[in-house]
């Protein structure tokens, strides 16, 4: 159990994270973020380590998902969808502080949070394609739309690992790192912030609206995950320039 009280433990939190993650999405940064923090000195003062905030993350969430895929569309069934993937991503923001908290994190620890996040990212799209399929009359075509959304969402993501990982073994300092970009950003990011797709699934008691709104979220996915590749590539062709490589 942790010695320090509640509020020293938030206090810690607050000062560490000051100007980190700069021009994130909103959600992620002035929604996510806080709750992540207050339940991350909750967990720190019941003892919890961060692996085991991690798997509390994954149970919230894929909870969530398993239930998209077995229960009839309703309000009530959207609203509890959104609560556990809500509650979800906060955890996930959580396990990182939690490491904080206890002086740092682990290999295996950053290894685990990032195999989670692969397989929700994947998995919540495909469970959408299945619920829609089982209880719903939207036309087949479009369960093209959560497919198409599952490719951009790994592609996204794959791609931001292995950019970390290619900067790291070159030393190069990361996007993230150096942070930038401002409270614009964070709004512009808003369409492709995970806390805000999960939001949408309150709509989905309603299927016609829900389908509209979620094709757009997932033309917003699509259009961020070519303009980053373009950009991504670019910087990358750069770097292996600057370090005598082939480009």
């Amino acid at each position: 159990m942790a010695t320090e009280s509640f509020a020293d433990s938030l206090r810690r939190l607050s000062s560490a994270q000051k100007g980190r993650a700069q021009g994130a999405p909103g959600y992620s940064i002035y929604i996510n973020r806080p709750i992540g923090r207050f339940l991350a000195a909750v967990a720190y003062r019941m003892g919890m380590a961060p692996n085991a905030v991690s798997v509390v993350s994954a149970i919230f969430t894929f909870s969530g998902i398993i239930l998209l895929m077995l229960l009839t569309p309703s309000w009530w069934v959207g609203m509890l969808i959104w609560f556990l993937l809500a509650v979800g991503y906060a955890l996930d923001s959580a396990d990182g502080q939690v490491a904080r908290l206890r002086g740092g994190g682990s290999l295996e620890g950053e290894w685990l949070d990032h195999f989670i996040d692969a397989i929700k990212i994947v998995s919540l799209p495909i469970a959408t394609a299945i619920g829609l399929f089982r209880f719903t009359g939207l036309p087949t075509a479009y369960l093209l739309v959560p497919l198409l959304f599952a490719i951009a969402g790994t592609a996204t993501f794959f791609g931001m690992i292995l950019n970390d990982l290619l900067k790291s073994a070159r030393r190069v300092i990361s996007s993230a790192e150096r942070g930038g970009g401002g409270a614009l950003r964070s709004v512009l990011l808003l369409p492709v912030d995970y806390g805000i797709v999960c939001l949408v699934y309150v709509l989905w008691g309603w299927p016609s609206v829900f389908a509209v709104l979620y094709a757009l979220f997932c033309l917003a996915a699509v259009a961020f995950c070519l303009l980053v590749a373009v950009r991504w590539f670019r910087e990358m062709r750069r770097i292996g320039n600057e370090a005598g490589g082939v480009s």
